[in-house]
């Protein structure tokens, strides 16, 4: 039977593993362009201008562009990378990541993603106006990375 003093020292210790468990991704950004601003939303958030971003937990409808001055707050008339790093609960139901044409946004520099802490070399890379690897329209779902690791996270990189 547990006393007080066990049941705080069982408590302590199950909250010990659960915070070194928990769930964290982080995204960082390879700029090569020598110009512009690697932009990092959620929702109404800017969550990074360039540096690594962490979060304690699921990222989800993230997006990502290089802010050349050009491009709208959701990065309309750029280059889009959409991102949700979530670890699986079920088959499917992971980390998907992929790069959008999808008008309002437009081809404004090559850009690329892989993850990295699982997954690797999964990712994809989107060179020119015509690349086959970005949705060019909804149904382009064939282009979506999917990664089914815990804890995964994302590179970015743009002018590859």
């Amino acid at each position: 039977m547990f006393n007080l003093k066990s049941l705080s020292l069982f408590a302590a210790t199950a909250a010990l593993v659960a915070s070194v468990r928990a769930e964290t991704h982080t995204v960082i950004f390879d700029n090569r362009c020598g110009f512009g601003t690697p932009t990092l939303i959620q929702g109404p958030n800017v969550l990074s201008t360039g540096g690594a971003f962490t979060i304690n937990g699921p990222l989800i409808s993230a997006i990502a562009y290089l802010q050349t001055g050009s491009c709208g707050f959701n990065g309309e008339g750029c280059t889009l990378i959409e991102t949700t790093l979530i670890n699986p609960t079920c088959p499917g139901c992971g980390s998907s990541t992929d790069i959008s044409l999808i008008p309002p946004h437009t081809f404004s520099v090559t850009s690329g993603f892989g993850y990295f802490n699982g997954c690797e070399p999964a990712g994809a890379d989107c060179t020119n106006p015509n690349c086959d690897t970005a949705f060019h329209n909804p149904g382009d779902t064939q282009v979506q990375v999917a990664c089914q690791a815990n804890d995964v996270n994302l590179a970015i990189t743009f002018c590859l």
